[in-house]
């Protein structure tokens, strides 16, 4: 089953990749922020949420989603919150 995701403007972008995710059947709340999380639950967080995504095999289809739609929450495709937005700033990147 195909999965759409309304973007900017209307468009949609089939995401069929989800379906091979290593995460599709993860509690989320594990790649994404709590309010009340201190730093180093949030970099606890983050690296267990990369150790799930490192041998994901659709893990470059996540980040480029992520990259692509600027995902602003949550590790995607192995990548931070942080990670992402560096890349958006960096003009090599």
């Amino acid at each position: 089953m195909a999965h759409a995701s309304p973007l900017l403007g209307g468009a949609e972008v089939h995401l069929t990749w989800r379906d091979g995710a290593a995460c599709r059947d993860l509690d989320t709340a594990g790649f994404f922020p709590s309010p009340c999380e201190s730093a180093g639950e949030r970099a606890a967080r983050e690296e267990a949420a990369r150790q799930v995504c490192g041998p994901c095999p659709v893990r470059v289809e996540c980040r480029r989603h992520a990259l692509t739609v600027r995902e602003p929450y949550g590790v995607w495709g192995g990548l931070t919150e942080e990670e992402r937005r560096a890349l958006y700033t960096d003009p090599a990147g």
